[in-house]
């Protein structure tokens, strides 16, 4: 998922954040003093609130974490792995150009609001983002839909992309038929977003009398969005309560629930933005678990008697450059000169769980497409000075955009990290001028404009293949990124059009060579997330994919 789009908190100290967590939910719970089983709400940490209620406007985990829980898409993926199954439709398939796609629907399964779940829904749905207009088209709102299915029934912005989906019909009740105008990398993979999960049709109709808007690089979302009440999927919980002074969601299970019932009734999502403060809420027994857990407080936990399980490496961070923001960055010999500057091993060994990696490419090894035949650009200041003067740029001075109040699965500490690399580029002779700013909004959504000449952002597939990582920047002009390259735009989207699984996996290799021949940013490191829970917890199965279904939890 697109986590460095993350919604996340504003600024708490450790001594206000312990006192929430100590007294936030002590109503939520039975009594405050039940043990084991005998526990009816489950309270987890995360590191950032969510952006909105709607996954639909959203592509970053801390969302998505919480409404996964009550959305479900088409498709989804296998507890704790990667492979697609069955979601919302029991089977799918498509025509031989991948054009047209069938899915046999779950029958009996029912909305949070008691409306039926049924074909007709599904296209209520698709047709309802194909027909979005205003700020829903701006890339911050709408970037999955964009991202999977291109532009709209009629785009505004000219540098919108081309729509590729074409229809939905409902050719029965229990079947839904998807047309695209051309075959995708990203399909089906993309029928399984959280960002394109299935809302009941009763509420869009809802949704479809606000509207976002936008000044400048803020977004103001919906109020349905921002409070509980009108969002209503068909997942094992539904969305009963968003307690933005407390920094919490709080969902309670659907008894109508199609599949098994969630073991525990209550589930509440807290954001305590700091490791620290994490880990100390859970040690206090004030929280069930959390997640992104310090690399050093892994074994501190297991020796204590915690579950602390760790992911598989899924993720890559980066460090971002926008040539829109300072053209000094149109020159290869600056973007080489930043990349050499940088020691990546310095910051995985410093900064990253064991088994982390330093990257080479936009992609993690763990992906079908890596390439050993990349260009590379080890650490080498005296390269990095003598590339600045070749470019006239000895006296570079640039903005360098890094996060606060927040922490995600490839960047455990965003000021830790920025420290380092800022070191690494004034050794290099490079001023760098510091910009912090809130995760959510005023981070993401400037990065997203590509106002921060250099920032600190990263990712964690979506689902299981190679276009998911290279195709989500490099597929064509990104504002991010702010360059425009016909050369890598090509190798990419040609990657993309291969149906063959040799020959695609070929094609992704070349167009990570091609990337980074470029060099339009330097990829940093692979890492490792863990996620911790309380003693007395049996904890879901962890995914790759940050997917965690809290549905399986139970006290023990």
């Amino acid at each position: 998922m697109r986590i460095y789009k993350s919604r996340a908190v504003r600024a708490i100290t450790t001594a206000v954040a312990v006192g929430l967590v100590a007294t936030g939910c002590s109503s939520d719970r039975d009594g405050g003093d039940a043990k084991g089983g005998d526990k009816d709400t489950f309270v987890f940490a995360g590191a950032g609130d969510p952006g909105s209620l709607d996954p639909a406007l959203a592509s970053d985990g801390e969302t998505f974490r919480v409404t996964r829980q009550a959305f479900e898409a088409l498709l989804e993926h296998e507890p704790g792995g990667s492979k697609l199954v069955g979601g919302l439709a029991e089977k799918w398939s498509s025509d031989e150009a991948g054009k047209v796609w069938t899915f046999n629907l779950r029958q009996n399964v029912k909305f949070h609001d008691g409306e039926a779940f049924n074909a007709a829904a599904v296209c209520a749905n698709y047709d309802h983002w194909f027909n979005w207009k205003g700020t829903y088209q701006s890339s911050a709102v709408s970037y999955y839909w964009q991202t999977i299915m291109g532009g709209f029934a009629k785009n505004e912005d000219a540098e919108a992309p081309k729509p590729n989906y074409k229809s939905c019909t409902a050719k029965d009740e229990n079947t839904a038929v998807i047309e695209v105008n051309e075959p995708s990398a990203n399909l089906p993979g993309g029928f399984s977003l959280q960002a394109l999960a299935i809302h009941s049709p009763k509420a869009l109709k809802e949704y479809e009398k606000q509207d976002a808007s936008a000044k400048g690089d803020a977004i103001t979302y919906p109020k349905y969005s921002q409070e509980a009440g009108t969002v209503a999927g068909t997942g094992p919980y539904k969305i009963t309560k968003w307690n933005k002074g407390n920094k919490e969601v709080s969902l309670t299970r659907f008894d109508d629930y199609w599949g098994a019932k969630a073991k525990v009734k209550n589930l509440v999502f807290r954001t305590i933005s700091t490791e620290e403060t994490r880990r100390q809420a859970l040690q206090a027994g004030d929280i069930d678990g959390y997640d992104l857990v310090a690399p050093a407080d892994v074994t501190t936990l297991e020796k204590e008697g915690y579950e602390v399980p760790t992911r598989d490496v899924f993720n890559i961070f980066y460090l971002g450059m926008s040539q829109s923001a300072n053209p000094a960055l149109k020159k290869p010999e600056v973007r080489q000169a930043i990349t050499h500057a940088i020691d990546r091993e310095n910051l995985v060994k410093t900064q990253l769980p064991e088994g982390g990696k330093a990257a080479t490419q936009f992609m993690p090894d763990t992906v079908a497409g890596y390439s050993d035949k990349v260009k590379t650009y080890p650490f080498d200041t005296a390269k990095a000075k003598d590339l600045l003067k070749q470019a006239g740029e000895e006296k570079l001075s640039i903005d360098f955009c890094y996060p606060t109040e927040v922490t995600r699965p490839y960047m455990p500490a965003p000021q830790d990290m920025f420290e380092l690399m800022k070191a690494d580029l004034e050794k290099a002779g490079i001023t760098v001028k510091p910009k912090a700013m809130k995760w959510a909004p005023d981070y993401l959504d400037a990065t997203e404009a590509g106002s921060c000449a250099l920032h600190m952002l990263g990712w964690t597939g979506d689902f299981n293949d190679g276009y998911n990582f290279i195709g989500t920047w490099f597929a064509g002009p990104d504002k991010q990124w702010g360059f425009k390259d016909q050369k890598v735009f090509d190798a990419v989207n040609a990657a993309s059009e291969v149906t063959d699984p040799a020959g695609r996996t070929a094609a992704y290799q070349k167009a990570n060579e091609a990337i980074m021949e470029y060099v339009p940013g330097v990829p940093i490191s692979s890492s490792p997330p863990a996620i911790a829970f309380a003693k007395n917890v049996n904890p879901p199965k962890v995914s790759p994919l940050t997917q965690e279904n809290f549905a399986e939890v139970s006290f023990k």
